[in-house]
């Protein structure tokens, strides 16, 4: 049985943050629009990897991370 979900144009731009001068979401924040858990999503792109372009995934240092949790708080873009 499917639901149908609404996701606004805001609710994916406020989930968009800038790192090492690109846009990018959050695993979590893209769980969250999906629907599913976290370890789920990154599980399915793991096991699907060869669908996915190298530049889909990337770790951040733990001073992006930083930086992206104080613009989660703000709603800055930048």
């Amino acid at each position: 049985m499917s639901k149908d979900v609404v996701i606004t144009k805001k609710q994916v731009e406020d989930r968009i943050f800038t790192v090492r001068g690109k846009q990018v979401m959050t695993d979590y924040h893209l769980a969250e629009l999906y629907g599913v858990e976290t370890k789920r999503l990154n599980e399915r792109v793991k096991r699907n990897n060869s669908r996915f372009p190298e530049s889909f995934m990337c770790k951040v240092t733990e001073a992006e991370w930083e930086h992206l949790r104080s613009q989660f708080a703000t709603g800055s873009r930048n």
